[in-house]
């Protein structure tokens, strides 16, 4: 399976998260029973439904053609051109968060990895033990006081919330390099990535099947893992196993 950090660039990795979920046939709970982040709970689940019919139509299928035609090291490769075009991003918001620093050090990952590692191929970087981050205009508003938000599920831009939705239109519009690319080449590129962000998360399907409620198993590990990440990994990390039923 291909490394977490690159499975949520701005656009493919939160499309990914949403495609792969769907409404296990539970209703969703009355509003006295419903969780505190989640009061949209009806029209989030309609939404997850949706997605998940247009997974099993159109990309799934993609995915695991692509997956069966691409080896597992040109697929490495793939994806770590990927978060590397997308890395201007993570150095502008940790420099928005106060952190000069870990900006600069960010700034010199995507340049090692942008020459020597050939426009982000090879993730030299990480050879050289560099630090990696993973930030975006989402955790930068938490860092600024927008701590909780409500639960919110986009039409394929998948897990969200009222605080991230918006702040993904100001990543997209900061992402330089990205945008020169798509300037350059169009969209094509952006479908390679999301069909390998999808690819990358085929192996994934089983633990969804054997979970009690689709609905709740991605809604949960995507807020922890976001709570995670606004944190810097002071929180405790998503158990994952712990919500798939036990007795599947």
């Amino acid at each position: 399976m291909k490394s977490v950090p690159r499975l949520l660039p701005a656009i493919a990795g939160s499309l990914v998260a949403l495609l792969l979920a769907g409404c296990a046939g539970i209703k969703a709970a009355p509003p006295e029973a419903r969780d505190a982040r989640d009061p949209w709970e009806p029209y989030n689940r309609g939404m997850y439904s949706f997605n998940r019919g247009l997974d099993r139509a159109v990309l799934r299928p993609v995915a695991r053609g692509y997956d069966w035609l691409a080896p597992a090291p040109v697929q490495r490769g793939i994806g770590n051109a990927f978060t590397n075009l997308h890395y201007p991003v993570v150095v502008l918001n940790l420099a928005l968060q106060g952190r000069p620093k870990d900006s600069g050090l960010a700034l010199g990952r995507f340049a090692v990895n942008s020459t020597a590692g050939v426009a982000g191929i090879f993730d030299v970087a990480t050879r050289l033990d560099m630090p990696t981050f993973r930030e975006d205009f989402g955790q930068t508003l938490a860092v600024w006081g927008w701590r909780d938000s409500r639960y919110l599920m986009l039409p394929l831009l998948g897990p969200s919330t009222l605080r991230d939705g918006p702040a993904r239109g100001v990543d997209w519009m900061t992402d330089i390099a990205n945008n020169w690319v798509v300037d350059q080449a169009g969209y094509a590129p952006t479908v390679v990535e999301v069909v390998d962000a999808r690819a990358g998360f085929l192996d994934q399907e089983q633990a969804l099947e054997e979970a009690y409620d689709e609905y709740v198993f991605i809604r949960d590990a995507w807020m922890q893992n976001r709570d995670f990440l606004i944190s810097n990994g002071q929180t405790v990390v998503p158990d994952y196993d712990s919500f798939i039923d036990e007795d599947q």
